[in-house]
């Protein structure tokens, strides 16, 4: 059997002194995974505002839960699990207003700069909607089950999409468009 990871002693004991009101205990949990929820946020935004809001908004939440949270459990699971979720809200509310995303370039915090760069000039060619269902299945490991219910829609719309999304790209690859 395949059990839950583990949070690291150091964590726990972070986590615990920030239920009980230790203010840098909560710094450096922030210190320790903004970077992380910062850049899921930027990637499903495509915006760094949005990014910025989203990452603060996420560690209020933790700040406003830390009485729920198990001292046993990583805290960065559910700190992308927030962030993604409020990533989705946001898209959802801006679909209903405008039709076009903000196309910023997104940062790097991957070892490889030019495969990062290239994945991300990629997927921003993808509406707003696929690329953020594309990003969550490919890269965070969401099921199609998961994705569907989180949009309020079924798992064969999130497989649709990603299916038709994944496709694009790859005819994009084979007939080379974007290539300078």
């Amino acid at each position: 059997m395949h059990s839950a990871p583990e949070a690291n002693p150091e964590e726990a004991a972070l986590v615990r002194k920030a239920r009980w009101g230790d203010h840098e205990a909560f710094a450096q949990l922030y210190r320790n995974h903004a970077k992380a929820i910062h850049a899921l946020a930027y990637r499903l935004t495509g915006n760094a505002a949005a990014a910025e809001d989203i990452t603060q908004d996420t560690f209020l939440k933790m700040l406003g839960f830390l009485s729920g949270l198990r001292d046993d459990a990583p805290l960065r699971p559910w700190l992308k699990r927030v962030a993604a979720n409020a990533a989705i809200d946001r898209l959802r509310r801006e679909q209903r207003l405008v039709a076009e995303a903000d196309h910023d370039a997104w940062p790097d915090d991957s070892a490889d700069p030019t495969e990062n760069m290239e994945i991300m000039g990629m997927l921003q060619r993808l509406p707003p909607l696929a690329r953020t269902v594309v990003w969550l299945h490919e890269m965070e490991g969401w099921s199609h089950p998961e994705l569907g219910k989180r949009f309020g829609r079924s798992q064969s719309w999130s497989k649709s999409i990603v299916s038709r999304a994944l496709a694009k790209l790859r005819d994009d690859l084979e007939t080379g468009v974007g290539d300078d």
